[in-house]
């Protein structure tokens, strides 16, 4: 899933690998029906990292919010129905 590379709070791999899912599904969401930007959905990753689990280490959370928002754009065909 990508946003394991997104992973603000450090549980890829462990026993919460479902941690994320109700943001994937807001990110899909996003991504699909909204049409959502690039900057649309880096910030809403970056809020709910920074705002909704009080994370700190902005720089960081900006750059993966960022880098996974990109990825997403880039695989939006892939979803899309023909």
């Amino acid at each position: 899933m990508l946003l394991h590379k997104w992973d603000p709070i450090g549980i890829v791999g462990s026993d919460a690998d479902d941690e994320y899912d109700a943001y994937a599904d807001k990110a899909y969401v996003m991504l699909m029906d909204e049409r959502a930007t690039e900057t649309e959905i880096a910030a809403y990753l970056f809020n709910i990292a920074t705002e909704h689990m009080g994370l700190s280490d902005r720089d960081r959370l900006a750059e993966r919010s960022q880098c996974t928002a990109k990825l997403l754009i880039g695989i939006c065909s892939d979803f899309e129905t023909h």
